[in-house]
């Protein structure tokens, strides 16, 4: 309507009430479509309640995993934890098992990656160090452990 100009037909209330409404949809229901990268994966909680998350999440083929109660049908979520969504204890629970499991496996990540970078780090300074004429190609064993054998 503010486009094409045809919220101009309406009184200045009017006008102001469509423009708060629009402002409230754009901000609740804006979603993931601005996101520069989607995300790997969604955690919801009450699939239920969250129907839009869910719907969009789908959409976008983000993989989806959620708490699951006896009300909710589980075919829509593709990673799905069978548990009652509407105790806090029950949720407080599932949450800390998920955020020490990310963790873990992120410091994992970290470290896989943090100690390769290493080994191939120090044999280009040494190779650097080197004069031209003198290098000779060695295989060293950080690219031995990078090639599968």
């Amino acid at each position: 309507m503010e486009t094409d100009g045809s919220i101009n037909r309406y009184v200045k209330q009017e006008q102001s009430a469509i423009r708060r409404e629009a402002a409230r949809l754009f901000k609740n229901l804006d979603g993931l479509r601005n996101l520069d990268q989607p995300p790997a994966a969604m955690f919801v909680i009450d699939i239920k309640r969250e129907h839009n998350a869910v719907a969009e999440a789908r959409r976008l083929n983000i993989p989806l995993v959620a708490l699951v109660d006896t009300n909710c049908d589980p075919d829509l979520v593709d990673y799905p934890i069978p548990g009652n969504d509407d105790a806090i204890r029950s949720v407080r629970l599932i949450l800390s098992v998920i955020t020490q499991s990310v963790t873990t496996a992120r410091a994992e990540f970290e470290a896989k990656h943090g100690r390769r970078g290493a080994k191939q780090e120090q044999p280009q300074q040494e190779a650097a160090a080197q004069p031209a004429a003198e290098a000779a190609p060695v295989e060293t064993p950080a690219i031995a452990e990078a090639v599968p054998a």
